[in-house]
């Protein structure tokens, strides 16, 4: 693995809590030194603290409903800020240039702007070469109450949850993330033919639809699939972003790719992606994708769920050539209206930082991002 940083951050081993002189176990999922410090006044008790939760997390300690609400906010949490995917499928093809001719003046403009953002990640050869891809970080999520929208909202900082997570990824679109914050663990990932994800106690059925990226991909960690996106783009203007004048490009999703990804009980309206390059450096700075859907009720109401993402993405540096992004906050704005109720909104914020990025993995195949045997035949 590539070192991001001179010393890591996060913990990798956990020691024989039975024998004293046992050989220590690899995490499957590193978790941050601060979460762990948390967990007690010493190693051992931390590491029983940690052990007693994750087995708090079987069917039959489910019952208990003050267990049962902690995983379902920890649910919530990763499903909507840590693991979101985006709903247009990105071609991972090794070719990143298309033609301009015959295209307005606004796509021809943002395919401008792709081949810019393209040189300033490393450029097209160093793209190319890219077959695979892990990465480690930790993460850490705060969240507000649902409050009235006439109410000014504050995302409480003393609910903080940290966590860590790894991602692998396999040209062309399997991937797989594993995700565990304050002891809930969360896998998603696609196998090329359907996406999926499930909890450390929760089957959840196949997303509908064909595969789709993962969110975190396009927040500065895959160049190509960044472009891949933005090539049938259209640039609308341009915006200050923390004092760094930006193109903006926006992309909409065809009613085609809403009715494939919506269900029997609940119609997408509309998802809309925009991306703000900076125009002195060409790299993207901010990512934003907004859906609006509506619900039916039992009552056969209609509730409209609006979520909105906004993504600042910082600290690029180089790993094998390739120019990524560390660290970087996403801002998630939660607002359900309708079913005769006042309005209500959430905000959640997530402060991610990359560990380790490592391209070119050795052994990486196919077989490496199967779906649960219990999620079907796909």
């Amino acid at each position: 693995m590539k070192q991001a940083a001179a010393k890591s951050s996060l913990r990798r081993l956990c020691p024989n809590i039975d024998k004293e002189d046992g050989l220590e176990t690899v995490l499957e999922i590193p978790i941050p030194e601060e979460m762990f410090t948390t967990m007690g006044s010493n190693v051992t008790v931390r590491w029983q603290n940690m052990l007693t939760w994750m087995k708090a997390q079987t069917e039959d300690k489910l019952a208990s409903p003050t267990v049962a609400s902690r995983l379902n906010e920890l649910r919530f949490l990763l499903y909507l800020v840590g693991s979101p995917l985006i709903p247009l499928q990105v071609q991972l093809g090794h070719s990143v240039h298309r033609p301009v001719r015959d295209c307005s003046i606004e796509a021809s403009t943002a395919k401008y702007i792709v081949q810019q953002y393209i040189a300033a990640t490393g450029g097209q050869p160093a793209l190319n070469a890219v077959d695979s891809m892990c990465v480690t970080g930790q993460i850490k999520i705060s969240a507000s109450d649902f409050h009235q929208t006439s109410e000014s909202i504050e995302v409480k900082k003393t609910s903080e949850e940290m966590g860590g997570f790894v991602l692998w990824q396999k040209d062309p679109d399997l991937w797989c993330l594993e995700l565990v914050v304050s002891g809930c663990k969360v896998c998603c990932g696609s196998n090329g033919k359907v996406s999926w994800r499930h909890s450390s106690n929760q089957q959840n059925p196949a997303s509908r639809g064909a595969p789709r990226p993962l969110r975190r991909f396009l927040q500065g960690l895959d160049p190509r699939a960044t472009a891949n996106l933005f090539l049938d783009a259209a640039c609308i203007g341009e915006k200050i972003i923390n004092e760094e004048e930006c193109f903006i490009l926006k992309l909409e999703t065809s009613p085609a790719i809403r009715d494939a990804q919506s269900g029997p009980n609940f119609e997408i309206i509309h998802h809309t992606i925009w991306g703000y390059f900076s125009q002195r450096s060409g790299l993207l700075v901010q990512f934003e994708d907004s859906r609006l859907l509506t619900m039916r009720t039992k009552d056969d109401n209609d509730i409209f769920w609006e979520t909105s993402l906004e993504s600042v993405i910082e600290d690029y540096k180089y790993v094998d050539g390739i120019n990524v992004s560390h660290s970087g906050k996403t801002r998630v704005t939660v607002s359900r209206y309708g079913e005769q109720s006042a309005n209500h909104k959430r905000e959640l914020e997530e402060r991610w930082k990359i560990e380790e990025v490592d391209f070119n993995i050795w052994g990486l195949n196919a077989e490496s991002f199967l779906p649960p045997s219990n999620l079907g035949k796909t």
